[in-house]
């Protein structure tokens, strides 16, 4: 009784969260999911009076034949395919190196730590920056002043500089500084939530392997991965949610173009897609692109929950 009566301050606590919850995350979803069934709903125009829009399926239809969904969808998946199991088995191995190392430990923790606070988009303009050719290229005699810091070293090497990035370029070139680069800017965190996860673990077990003279990858995959298991498909799941919403990593290296000058939006993501129809005004057509993400990545989740039920161990 005492308890039930005291429940008033608690909710006078929650109220200032609750009320903020439900103006700025409550309703715009709402509001999203209906705008996704007006067709060429405008919002500009509908605060003009002058809004034109009936209710059905055309805004998902429009967005399913734009010439670019394709190639934002195909360069969404394949982003997230390769950068997910890539980064996390790198942060798995980081990770277990770093909880091995005693000796400036906590500096080195600091180190990889790092970029997870600083500006992505920054980060970006510095990838770009160490890819890119200053200069152009003539017919005769190459006219570079500058080849960028990574082909300065694959020609310190003995090899051929390559066009990443600029005008001209490869669309697998592309791909390659956009991996990179996100796999780079995603190990922070997977490594902090891997090493908060190898703290954990019962230290009997890695004595137990070391009395019966167990090589290190036997007891890396028979004893750290399946302890650790629970981490990894958080990670994973999380590395997939994040993988699809990939948009800042574009714009920091190649700009509003969304890819190299005179090939724009050859990068373009789901969420560039996105952004795109609510540049152009169609806040209706940019609704059903953000609702299509949305049951992709539900569908990846439910995909990854599914699977980690089989192989996770708590």
């Amino acid at each position: 009784m005492v308890e039930s009566k005291q429940q008033w301050k608690a909710w006078i606590y929650l109220a200032p969260a609750i009320v903020l919850l439900l103006i700025f995350t409550v309703w715009p979803i709402i509001n999203t999911v209906a705008m996704a069934f007006m067709e060429d709903y405008s919002g500009l125009a509908n605060i003009g009076g002058e809004a034109t829009f009936r209710f059905g399926f055309g805004n998902f239809t429009k967005v399913a034949q734009n010439a670019e969904f394709k190639q934002a969808l195909t360069n969404t998946i394949l982003l997230c395919l390769i950068t997910v199991p890539v980064s996390t088995v790198l942060a798995l191995l980081i990770a277990v190196a770093l909880n091995a190392i005693k000796p400036l430990q906590k500096a080195l923790q600091t180190i990889f730590f790092l970029p997870y606070v600083t500006n992505s988009i920054a980060i970006g303009m510095v990838f770009a920056a160490m890819f890119n050719v200053i200069g152009s290229v003539g017919t005769r005699r190459p006219l570079i002043s500058s080849y960028g810091i990574v082909n300065d070293i694959i020609r310190f090497f003995g090899g051929n500089w390559v066009n990443w990035i600029n005008s001209g370029s490869d669309y697998w070139a592309n791909m390659f500084v956009l991996i990179v680069y996100i796999v780079w800017n995603a190990l922070p965190f997977k490594i902090l939530i891997l090493l908060g996860g190898l703290t954990s673990i019962n230290k009997q077990y890695y004595e137990a392997a070391k009395v019966d003279s167990t090589p290190r990858w036997r007891v890396l995959t028979k004893i750290t991965v399946p302890l650790l298991s629970p981490m990894l498909a958080y990670v994973v799941i999380t590395g997939f949610i994040g993988g699809f919403k990939e948009y800042t990593s574009i714009v920091g290296i190649f700009g509003e173009s969304m890819g190299p000058v005179h090939e724009a939006h050859r990068l373009n993501t789901m969420v560039g897609l996105i952004y795109d129809s609510l540049a152009s005004n169609n806040q209706g057509r940019a609704s059903a692109a953000a609702l299509i993400l949305f049951g992709i990545i539900l569908v990846v989740t439910l995909i990854n929950l599914w699977v980690s039920k089989k192989r996770v161990h708590y």
